[in-house]
């Protein structure tokens, strides 16, 4: 396997990969009851958070053997909200608009306000995984954080990716972020480590 990461420019291309990837997924399912209507505003949505990423925080790619493989959407938080977020989500996801702006709401109030950077989203395309690709995402802002001291924050959203994180240094939250009649996301927190806690 021969992987590259590379800081990526084009929100449209983030944001299509993570709607692929997140399409189906439990939070989806959630957001938007109509299968058919998933997959075209979860690519609106994500591409929406990745253009205000590239303004404030930083997404990789990564490449493997030339062809896109998966990104990395980071935030340096606190970070401001997306001017006009609810008007531009209700002109693409119209009754769904409510529950978008409901799970903003239930995952702004666990957000820690001290600064930190957040890990919004993580995704490899479909057939990637299982190959490390994820951890070589992961570990390549956590040396930058680990240099510069600064935590990290984010919400697993199954247990699978929570072990995966929890092997990458995170550690559970005290409280679990609950959507209602919906499923549960694991908020969590990692201190930076010093070099020897890396070795």
């Amino acid at each position: 396997m021969t992987a590259e990461i590379t800081r990526m420019t084009d929100a449209a291309l983030a944001g299509g990969l993570i709607a692929e990837t997140f399409h189906t997924d439990e939070i989806t399912r959630w957001l938007i009851p109509r299968a058919e209507d998933r997959l075209p505003m979860q690519r609106r949505f994500f591409t929406m958070w990745a253009g205000h990423a590239l303004e404030h925080g930083d997404v990789y790619g990564i490449h493997e053997s030339g062809e896109p493989a998966g990104v990395a959407v980071w935030f340096t938080a606190p970070f401001p909200e997306i001017a006009g977020e609810q008007e531009a989500i209700a002109s693409f996801a119209g009754d769904n608009a409510e529950r978008y702006r409901l799970f903003g709401e239930v995952a702004g109030k666990l957000h820690p306000e001290q600064p930190h950077h957040y890990l919004a989203f993580i995704a490899l395309e479909r057939g990637r995984t299982g190959r490390g690709l994820g951890s070589l995402l992961l570990e390549e802002h956590h040396r930058r954080l680990d240099a510069e001291g600064i935590p990290a924050y984010l919400e697993a959203s199954s247990e699978a990716s929570r072990r995966l994180y929890l092997r990458h240094g995170y550690v559970d939250m005290p409280e679990l972020l609950r959507l209602p009649d919906g499923p549960v996301m694991y908020p969590m927190w990692r201190e930076p480590r010093s070099s020897a806690q890396a070795g």
